[in-house]
């Protein structure tokens, strides 16, 4: 079986990648230029940069599978076009332009990682989401996801080729960035942190967690059009996740039990709704849907998952 891995530079592709060749699979990688693949070790194929009129030709040569890690996750300036046309531009127009190609090529499979922000944002109370909800997008990213994975589905119908929708909430692993790391670092700090009293809920996924599911899910016959969501098997409070990060770096945890509605009303007023809503609100993920239909649960506990962001720096 010969895959077709895009967005091998980047945090989920790059892990992909490697975990499909150590399986034995024939894996080709999509890359922006050769300048950008040079510690990759498999057959590269450059393609230029992900949008309406990407040629993915050569990179389709003989391929039963396309894993889509590729996307736009963050805004760049642009004075030109608005920032949901960026967004469109490579996460849906980038997307649907690769996926044509593919079923004109003959690819039996396409397989797309989207985000749980197709769902939403904020689960309600008692209530995670599950893969059969009804989209609810808020952000500009979590918009272009949500129309993606509709073109997608309508590709489908008329081709025939099977589509597989992952949806992960946050991800993290060794390497991770954003607002994990930002969070990683604060506690490596040893700084009190007012969040020792946070009672919400969220699932996480770890990077070789998800990665498993993109494998499982390269050839078992019941994820044919279907849309999984991705998480471990645990729920976590921030007070939580912070706790088991600082066991994870062998540092102490200093936090202090600040109720929630002062901190979100400071937050509140000094313009950090959203950031509140990441570190006080609720995101669960219902994954039995995997465990139904493929048979998969996460290889990986929480613990375990935390430990493996921070192996490679403790060997240092």
């Amino acid at each position: 079986m010969r895959i077709l891995v895009t967005g091998v530079t980047g945090f989920i592709g790059s892990a992909t990648l490697a975990r499909l060749i150590t399986n034995g699979y024939e894996v080709v990688a999509a890359v922006r230029d050769l300048a950008s693949s040079h510690s990759i070790e498999t057959t590269i194929i450059p393609v230029g940069s992900i949008g309406p009129d990407t040629g993915w030709g050569k990179a389709l040569h003989e391929v039963d599978v396309v894993i889509h890690c590729a996307a736009r996750v963050h805004l760049v300036n642009d004075n030109a076009r608005s920032p949901l046309t960026l967004f469109r531009s490579v996460n849906v127009e980038g997307t649907l332009r690769l996926a044509c190609q593919a079923a004109e090529a003959g690819v039996k499979r396409f397989i797309y990682i989207s985000s749980i922000k197709v769902n939403g944002e904020q689960s309600a109370e008692g209530k995670p989401f599950t893969a059969d909800d009804i989209p609810q997008p808020e952000d500009l990213y979590g918009i272009s996801k949500f129309e993606a994975e509709r073109g997608l589905q309508e590709l489908a119908e008329s081709t025939g080729m099977d589509i597989v929708i992952i949806r992960p909430p946050l991800v993290y692993g060794p390497g991770v960035k954003g607002n994990f790391a930002s969070m990683v670092r604060l506690v490596g700090k040893g700084l009190p942190l007012p969040l020792g009293a946070v009672y919400n809920k969220r699932t996480l996924v770890a990077l070789d967690n998800l990665v498993d599911l993109i494998v499982a899910c390269v050839d078992h016959p019941a994820a044919a059009n279907q849309v999984f969501l991705a998480g471990d098997a645990e729920d976590l409070s921030t007070t939580e996740l912070l706790r088991g990060v600082a066991k994870a770096m062998g540092k102490p945890c200093r936090l202090v039990p600040v109720p929630s509605f002062i901190l979100r009303l400071g937050a509140i007023l000094l313009g950090k709704k959203a950031l509140a809503q990441r570190l006080l609100g609720s995101l669960r993920v219902d994954i039995s849907k995997n465990r139904e239909l493929l048979g998969w649960k996460p290889p990986l506990t929480v613990e375990e998952g935390l430990k493996r962001c921070f192996v490679s720096e403790k060997n240092q």
